[in-house]
């Protein structure tokens, strides 16, 4: 596959998001997106777009996802295929940012790790909590700095509603979730791939949250699927 592909991180994460996704897709090594220096969802749809290839397939996990419906808005023309992980269309309900305030809060205490340890419940599969596989989701957390979590924290809260722009989707789009994910209940994912005209749906099994670093397999045989069509 010689096709450029970008792939947008979610809240407090970075390359590592997809790093097993990468290692099982044979193609050029696809860009991983910076989203820690903007403080919305359109500043940092606008400048992965002025970096990324003319034309471009896209993948955006939980904030991703966010990120790239907007870039899709911004520049539908640009955008080949498109996959929504662990992430969903609606705007945040209020319960939703008190919760987002608090940790913050905390974060602002220098609790982050704190933070990231009683988030990781909500992250993963009950299988996935003793492990490897949390102690590197743990890591990857810390490293992401207090500001640069703050900032995405305040883009989160204030995106829009993508529930309206869903049906003007024009390119082959992915929808996965993961079958545990605590976050994205499976409706939420169930209502955008009804709502996209060129969607298909996975459910990736004994997966939470971050099916990337859960079930990499599973996700990339089906992003490998997506970007074939």
């Amino acid at each position: 596959m010689f096709q450029p592909l970008v792939l947008v991180p979610g809240l407090r994460c970075d390359a590592y998001l997809w790093h097993a996704i990468i290692a099982r897709l044979d193609m050029t090594a696809p860009v991983v997106a910076d989203v820690s220096l903007d403080n919305t969802i359109a500043a940092m749809a606008s400048r992965i777009l002025a970096a990324a290839p003319p034309r471009f397939a896209l993948a955006g996990l939980s904030m991703g996802g966010y990120v790239v419906l907007e870039m899709i808005r911004q520049a539908p023309d640009r955008i080949t295929h498109l996959a929504l992980l662990d992430t969903n269309a609606r705007p945040d309900i209020e319960e939703k940012k008190a919760a987002r305030h608090a940790e913050m809060d905390l974060v602002r205490q220098g609790k982050s790790s704190l933070v990231s340890r009683l988030g990781l419940p909500n992250l993963l599969a009950p299988a996935n909590l003793d492990g490897p596989v949390a102690a590197a989701v743990h890591e990857m957390t810390i490293r992401v700095e207090a500001d640069v979590y703050l900032r995405q924290q305040e883009a989160i809260m204030s995106r829009p509603d993508s529930r309206p722009f869903l049906g003007d989707i024009a390119v082959p789009t992915l929808v996965g979730v993961g079958a545990e994910d605590k976050l994205i209940p499976q409706a939420l994912s169930e209502e955008m791939a009804s709502a996209i005209p060129n969607a298909e749906l996975v459910i990736f099994a004994n997966a939470g949250h971050l099916p990337t670093l859960e079930a990499p397999a599973a996700v990339a045989s089906a992003m490998r699927t997506w970007l074939a069509r």
